[in-house]
């Protein structure tokens, strides 16, 4: 689909019932995403959004913001609602930049969005102290000064860690994600993301959480910030994870997301959040 001229691709997997729409982060793509898609064991369609910025969508474009994000997923679940049935609704799902975007969208749509889902989401100021490092690699094209940053001053990662990251195939595949790295944090940094009017959320929410970021920065503590302003939400920790379950232990993680969603389905709407 096209929102203001820019291409918006996604992924589907056949079903039916209610659909399911993943929300990627940075440094991932609905490719990223598909052993989770593969192992969920859901009866309702699945899709995962290739956010701009990553083919075979569209680019950022000019004005980028985390406005941009918002109004591309609002477009999108238009077009989901409408292909699939507005008595259904959609399921949504979120992870760390991408879950800011569905937690923003959700707000803004809660007659289309029955349950959310969030891994790990973010809010600013993460990532702030890298920002002018990665302003640099941009301006320079350095794609891989650009995955040394995001890795070791943005997630934490030891220097060991990100060396054997660039030793091993996956830093091939990483290179291209890292193009719209700088342009997708300053967005993030500079969006005020009002937390308190999303404790006001009445529908489904699980926030899950690895348990190796648990009162950890800088996952942990952001974690944190947003389980404190969705009090009603339901709080899940993943043993043995960390950020990227969707890439070391996809099966686990499509366990906990068919989880929530079984516990939304059986919601009375007529009592709200438990």
């Amino acid at each position: 689909m096209d929102r203001e001229g820019v291409r918006l691709a996604l992924t589907r997997r056949a079903g039916s019932g209610r659909p399911l729409l993943i929300v990627p982060g940075v440094m991932a793509d609905a490719v990223a995403w598909q052993p989770v898609v593969d192992a969920l064991d859901v009866a309702g369609p699945v899709y995962v959004l290739n956010r701009r910025g990553r083919k075979p969508s569209g680019a950022l474009g000019p004005n980028y913001s985390m406005r941009t994000e918002i109004d591309d997923l609002d477009r999108v679940l238009d077009e989901i609602v409408a292909a699939e049935g507005a008595e259904h609704g959609v399921d949504l799902f979120g992870w760390s930049f991408g879950g800011l975007v569905a937690l923003e969208a959700a707000a803004r749509r809660t007659g289309s969005v029955h349950s959310l889902t969030l891994y790990e989401p973010v809010v600013r100021p993460f990532g702030r102290g890298a920002l002018a490092a990665l302003r640099e690699a941009a301006a320079a094209d350095d794609l891989d000064r650009a995955l040394e940053i995001v890795n070791r001053d943005v997630s934490g990662f030891s220097e060991e860690d990100v060396a054997q990251l660039r030793r091993s195939a996956a830093w091939e595949v990483l290179r291209p994600l890292a193009a719209p790295l700088a342009q997708e944090l300053t967005a993030l940094d500079e969006h005020p993301a009002d937390l308190r009017a999303f404790g006001a959320l009445d529908l489904p929410v699980t926030l899950l959480l690895g348990a190796e970021n648990e009162g950890v920065p800088p996952y942990g503590d952001v974690f944190a910030e947003i389980a404190a302003a969705l009090p009603r939400a339901r709080v899940v920790t993943m043993p043995g994870q960390g950020h990227l379950a969707h890439a070391q232990a996809p099966e686990s993680l499509a366990r906990h997301i068919g989880q929530a969603l079984h516990r939304a389905e059986r919601r009375d709407p007529d009592v709200g959040l438990s």
